[in-house]
């Protein structure tokens, strides 16, 4: 038999995410290390664990990091014409800072909207 625990709304599921705490109480945390997740929730044991993002969280992370670091690229250039070694340590730097810290954020996320439809990752069309 099992366990039903609350579903909240989406957009708040999706939130709880974004804090990486549990979508479904919005209070324990569902990160057991960087991008581990817990088994279970550290406050209502909810299942979090069975949960699977798989790709979806890098793609996001890629798509908004490009976003954000190729037009700030082609603005620094044109406007200050800085020497290709400054650029060739900033921009990698700035990139991998970035992606480091939206991937746990998005996969929270992803999880939290994973969580909100009932949908565990493993279904197959």
């Amino acid at each position: 038999m099992t366990q039903e625990y609350p579903r909240i709304s989406q957009g708040r599921s999706i939130k709880a995410g974004f804090k990486r705490k549990c979508p479904s109480c919005e209070q324990g945390r569902i990160f057991a290390g960087y991008l581990k997740l817990a088994e279970k929730c550290s406050h209502c044991d909810a299942p979090i664990g069975e949960i699977r993002a798989d790709d979806f969280p890098p793609y996001l992370t890629i798509i908004i990091v490009g976003h954000i670091i190729l037009p700030a690229l082609l603005f620094v250039e044109v406007t200050y014409h800085p020497s290709t070694l400054f650029q060739m340590i900033l921009w990698p730097t700035v990139a991998m800072a970035m992606s480091l810290s939206l991937l746990p954020v998005l996969k929270g996320a992803v999880v939290g909207f994973m969580w909100s439809m009932g949908m565990k990752g493993t279904e197959q069309h």
